[in-house]
């Protein structure tokens, strides 16, 4: 049989090891919670800034009188081309 020392050594390094992996998979689940709040937080803001830039492009568009949007039922073709044609000047 195997002696009370060898037993208790067994039974420490397994609840050790078993100690062990509950607080490293704590730490490493942290860590990827961590990483993809950050991720949430810089695709919010990257949709703020593209949105921003859209705004803008629309607002320079309306002092031009000129609608560039085509989904925009007041929407003209040979307008958007003229303004082209006299920017490129």
């Amino acid at each position: 049989m195997v002696s009370g020392t060898v037993n208790a050594v067994r039974y420490t390094a397994l609840f050790t090891g078993v100690f062990y992996g509950i607080v490293h998979r704590r730490t490493l689940q942290k860590a990827k919670d961590e990483e993809t709040t950050h991720h949430a937080v810089h695709q919010r803001e990257e949709l703020i800034k593209r949105a921003k830039d859209a705004w803008k492009r629309q607002q320079e568009g309306a002092k031009d009188g000129v609608i560039t949007d085509p989904e925009d039922p007041k929407f003209d073709l040979e307008k958007l081309i003229a303004k082209w044609e006299a920017d490129s000047k």
